[in-house]
């Protein structure tokens, strides 16, 4: 009796794939196009679902407008919740306002804080992410969740193996980063996955002002360059 065969198939119906390169490539040159002209930025990560009568929201607020009032372009996902948060700060100081949207089946949409030459939309996560580093003197990142800690650990990966200069990771909220930071402690170092000192990568502070601390000890003479 003989056995049937277990491999496997591969649809070689042609495809269109190679012609996307040429979409991937116009959105990389539109998006390096519209950033490149802003000048120094701080990326603001956290959640599309806080509500604006959340302290998150207000907080977010807060730094973003502090942050713009100390002469630095504000960028964020374009979406709703702290995103919607620090744009509006970004305005309330006259600040450049960026939004970067992703056309997503929820959640997504453009807020309305968000500087009208600076709304770019982009269909690929990964060019999106790029516009979020390349651009940024910092990245500030406040409480969110799976897309927060996404774009929050690929930062921390691109500066621990310097495919990135150094900028300053500063998460805002220490009630809420501790259960995390623990567990880095505990699960990774202790078991050797990481290093001791990949902690120094990160702050973590609960006001503006200490937001700004962080930036003017890291920027002290206030040259700014894109990352990459």
């Amino acid at each position: 009796m003989s056995k049937k065969s277990k491999n496997k198939s591969w649809n070689t119906t042609k495809t269109n794939d190679s012609w996307s390169l040429f979409k991937i490539m116009g959105e990389f040159v539109h998006g390096y196009e519209k950033m490149d002209s802003i000048g120094p930025c701080v990326s603001i990560f956290g959640s599309a679902r806080t509500q604006p009568d959340h302290a998150y929201y207000k907080l977010a607020t807060d730094v973003a407008e502090t942050v713009a009032k100390a002469g630095y372009g504000i960028i964020t996902g374009g979406g709703p919740g702290i995103m919607e948060a620090a744009n509006k700060g970004a305005q309330q100081a006259n600040g450049p306002s960026v939004g970067l949207n992703i056309a997503l089946p929820f959640e997504q949409s453009s807020n309305p804080y968000i500087d009208k030459d600076k709304n770019l939309s982009f269909e690929y996560f990964f060019i999106r992410k790029v516009m979020f580093v390349k651009y940024a003197q910092a990245f500030v990142v406040l409480p969110g969740g799976l897309g927060t800690l996404d774009e929050l650990f690929e930062s921390l990966t691109l500066i621990q193996t310097k495919k990135i200069s150094r900028i300053p990771i500063i998460l805002v909220g220490t009630e809420f980063w501790k259960g995390l930071i623990d567990w880095i402690k505990i699960s990774l170092i202790e078991e050797k996955l990481i290093s001791p000192e990949d902690l120094d990568l990160f702050s973590v502070v609960d006001t503006q002002e200490e937001v700004l601390t962080c930036l003017e000890d890291f920027h002290p003479k206030g040259i700014y360059h894109p990352n990459f």
